[in-house]
């Protein structure tokens, strides 16, 4: 019976503690909010739409102690791909940086040593929002902390694997899931 105390406890502990520690990374932003939509800014230049392709101004705190880099992903699951559809990646995101300001992908704004790779239109950067007509979809803006300095991968790599070393090197994440059609 002890050894079921014991277990139940550190299992209780364990599921205490993970939410606090991943409340306490946060991702915010004055350009996309939580379940809110998209602003014509976030919306692509192309395939029928006419927005203006920026990338919004995200910042981010408290990170896990541990990170020593980030990386930020702009993902829709509801692309009728089968794989959604990613519109930003970028690693190796140094751990003295908490932002990215608006308009950043694509200048000289994204920092020194941190790497965008090719959004599904096939073009390194952001990709702003552009969903079939009539449809909503969801953009899932995430940071993720990472415990390693830098991600090896190479310099064509796609956003799956990318994705994989993400995730298999995340002490933590944080996201906004705004939402647009048209």
């Amino acid at each position: 019976m002890r050894v079921t105390s014991v277990v139940v406890g550190l299992a209780l502990a364990g599921a205490l503690a993970t939410p606090a520690i991943a409340q306490d990374f946060k991702l915010t932003s004055p350009s996309v909010a939580e379940g809110a939509p998209l602003s014509p800014a976030q919306v692509f230049k192309g395939f029928g739409c006419d927005g203006g392709n920026t990338s919004p101004h995200l910042s981010w705190s408290n990170a896990p102690t541990g990170t020593k880099s980030f990386a930020v992903t702009a993902y829709d699951p509801d692309a009728p791909t089968g794989s959604g559809w990613w519109h930003w990646n970028v690693v190796n995101i140094p751990a003295t940086v908490s932002e990215l300001a608006a308009g950043a992908s694509g200048s000289q704004a994204v920092p020194a040593g941190a790497s965008e790779l090719k959004n599904d239109y096939g073009v390194a950067g952001f990709g702003g929002a552009c969903p079939p007509p009539g449809e909503v979809h969801r953009y899932v803006f995430t940071v993720y902390a990472l415990g390693v300095e830098k991600l090896d991968l190479p310099q064509d790599a796609s956003n799956a694997l990318a994705g994989f070393m993400v995730r298999a090197n995340s002490i933590g994440k944080a996201s906004i899931t705004a939402v647009y059609t048209r």
